[in-house]
């Protein structure tokens, strides 16, 4: 895959996975929570965490493809974990702070 394509891919992916927690009732999308009608606050927040680590692993795939991996420190994660927030602002406000009707 190009590296152009690949960066595309990640991009498009973080906002997916960012967004997922937001969107559904269920942990990770797949597994059902039977004990709550409603996915608690705290639950979307571990499961964004998780998102995190996952699509920080599938993009260490995509570089270590593409050639050199190249090392990070901490304010590379410090930074792209404040992104990967950002980008959740749309399913926040979805979830939260949109006014329900009805």
């Amino acid at each position: 895959m190009e590296v152009s394509a690949s960066a595309w891919l990640v991009i498009i992916l973080a906002i997916a996975a960012a967004n997922l927690p937001f969107f559904n009732e269920r942990l990770l999308t797949v597994v059902p929570l039977f004990g709550w009608l409603v996915k608690p606050f705290w639950m979307r927040l571990l499961e964004l965490a998780v998102l995190y680590f996952l699509l920080g692993l599938v993009a260490n795939l995509l570089e270590s493809n593409a050639g050199n991996r190249f090392p990070q420190t901490w304010e590379f994660y410090a930074i792209t974990s404040c992104l990967f927030i950002v980008l959740a602002f749309p399913g926040f406000v979805y979830r939260y702070l949109r006014k329900q009707h009805g």
